[in-house]
């Protein structure tokens, strides 16, 4: 008999990227050897969506944080009254106040994928939160992990506490829709040469002042387009338009796809990734599988991940500097395409779920036999 594997911690189940496409990717690779449950919000698409897979579905309350602390409470509650799991793996800082709860009933695991108080859409509030929640992962009882090497590197400094670091993955048998992606660029009357910026959510610990402060500074004449759900932030968007009115600003929203995605990347003369604060992004890796240029903020938790032979990287937050790479990338394309063949070579060798699987295989056997 398999044993009783449950995810708690992600919300969308199918994936919209992050922590809840690490989820889904664990969930494929894994069917076969774990009865797995996943937790998430309720959606007409989640049973049977992977087949073998048992689905808890919730709802999604209309409270903001508040109903995610909601929800993870609720998803803890299942668990404890119905739940006959051998092994639960909860993901994400902002749950891990469950973790002393569930660990009274299951052997635990738990993931922190980033530091959320560095993000600058929290509030003091939201922040103290965030820290509290850090110091109750770190002082569980559960088997804690991290996707970012730097983070466990912090961890140890600041806590003493030895956390397993096992990094993000991706699949590169996605295929890119490049129907679909034609369709966005006709609709948004995008031209080909274009630079490319994507997040899951727009913020401004994302970067995107950066990028558009640099393509200004250098007298950027080409189309920017910029893919993201910025529905949470009007005013940014609204502030940023008016702010770079010179640039021609292609907002298509976010791409659930990912084969469009992927597709609007490839095409894309260079994509740029100017993030402040990152755990390991996925985002990342997936726009590297796809061969087109990548330059990138300096910061840890990408260093971590590829060198300046497979990426290029500028000083995080420097728009000056940005600008300064923009133009010597478009000035010599030939360089930058040999940087991008090495990152696909990389994401090949190292970053694909195939491999990482067999860690989180060798963790989960081992929290199973003490």
């Amino acid at each position: 008999m398999k044993p009783k594997l449950a995810y708690i911690g992600v919300k969308y189940y199918p994936s919209k990227g992050g922590t809840s496409r690490v989820v889904e990717n664990l969930t494929r690779k894994l069917k076969d050897h774990y009865d797995i449950t996943v937790y998430c919000y309720r959606n007409r698409m989640a049973k049977g969506y992977i087949p073998g897979v048992h689905v808890v579905s919730l709802p999604s309350l209309p409270f903001g944080s508040f109903g995610v602390f909601v929800y993870y409470i609720l998803c803890t509650a299942h668990a404890l009254l119905y739940g006959k799991y051998d092994l639960v793996h909860v993901h994400k800082i902002d749950a891990a106040f469950v973790i002393p709860i569930l660990s009274k009933k299951f052997r635990v695991v738990a993931t922190s994928h980033e530091s959320p108080y560095l993000r600058d859409k929290w509030n003091w509030l939201g922040k103290k939160y965030f820290l509290l929640c850090e110091k109750i992962f770190i002082r569980s009882s559960a088997t804690l992990t991290s996707i970012s090497r730097p983070l466990t590197d912090y961890y140890m400094s600041k806590y003493q506490k030895k956390v397993w670091f096992i990094p993000n993955g991706i699949e590169i048998t996605e295929k890119m829709d490049m129907k679909g992606a034609s369709v966005i660029l006709q609709k948004y009357d995008i031209h080909k040469g274009y630079v490319m910026f994507a997040a899951r959510r727009i913020m401004g610990t994302k970067g995107i002042h950066t990028l558009l402060e640099a393509l200004e500074y250098i007298h950027y004449k080409g189309d920017v387009v910029i893919a993201g759900d910025a529905s949470h932030a009007p005013q940014l968007i609204k502030k940023l338009t008016l702010k770079h009115a010179e640039l021609n600003l292609k907002f298509i929203g976010y791409v659930d796809h990912l084969g469009v995605l992927l597709a609007l990347v490839r095409q894309a003369e260079l994509f740029i990734f100017p993030s402040e604060t990152e755990g390991m992004s996925i985002m990342l890796l997936e726009v590297a599988s796809t061969g087109t240029p990548l330059i990138c903020s300096d910061i840890p938790e990408n260093t971590q991940i590829f060198t300046g032979d497979e990426v290029t990287y500028f000083r995080n937050k420097d728009a000056t500097d940005l600008g300064n790479k923009i133009t010597e990338a478009l000035d010599d394309m030939k360089a930058l395409n040999k940087k991008a063949d090495n990152a696909v070579r990389k994401i090949k060798k190292v970053y694909l779920w195939d491999r990482i699987v067999t860690e989180y295989k060798v963790l989960y056997g081992s929290v199973l036999n003490n």
